[in-house]
């Protein structure tokens, strides 16, 4: 997993409330157990029109939110089924750190498992942080996870809070197999201790 210390990229806004697993990313698209290739489906419900063509209208179209690796999002984001398809879409669109007031429990965690941040901020900050995303290609946000502070384009910073296992993770770049790998010389040596005494161990 790749590590987040501190990213700056344009931010996209996307003030709808409850945006569930399936807008994220449809149930068409969870035919494959692959991490790459879903972000073509990112969205898809409202990134394309019926016959399959870009919606002009949707933010991650227009052309000055294309290359995102921000998100900007309404309260509730990631709810509805538990499906970790979502997290990859978004990583394989691009998209490093999502931003809002709250979001759902499975959602929130997956992101970590996958080398996302999501931050959890005030109604107050989210609606600054939401007008900064609205400047187009000016849309510009710093996010240092090591100080815990995004930064926007005029140079204002708001602090936010974060788990400290949670932000080690995300620092050094450790999914649960590389937290397992951490340790492989102890499990090592435990396997050595025991396989006389526990063969089949």
């Amino acid at each position: 997993m790749d590590k987040f210390v501190k990213l700056t990229g344009v931010a996209a806004p996307l003030p709808v409330v409850n945006i569930d697993t399936d807008m994220i990313i449809p149930k068409d698209y969870l035919k494959t157990i692959k991490r790459t290739g879903l972000g073509k489906g990112l969205f898809a419900e409202s990134r394309y029109n019926e016959d399959g063509t870009p919606n002009p209208d949707f933010v991650l179209n227009k052309p000055a939110y294309q290359n995102a690796k921000i998100l900007v999002a309404g309260d509730n984001f990631g709810c509805g089924s538990s499906r970790e398809h979502a997290p990859w879409a978004l990583l394989d669109f691009g998209i490093r750190c999502v931003i809002s007031t709250s979001f759902a429990d499975i959602f929130y965690n997956n992101c970590f498992k996958n080398g996302i941040l999501p931050i959890v901020v005030s109604q107050e900050n989210l609606d600054k942080l939401m007008d900064d995303a609205s400047r187009g290609s000016n849309a510009i946000l710093t996010v240092d996870l090591e100080a815990q502070e995004i930064t926007g384009p005029d140079g204002g910073s708001i602090k936010f809070e974060i788990d400290a296992f949670k932000r080690h993770c995300l620092l050094n770049g450790l999914d649960d197999i590389g937290l397992t790998l951490e340790k492989g010389s102890a499990i090592d040596s435990f396997e050595k201790k025991n396989a006389s005494s526990h063969p089949w161990a």
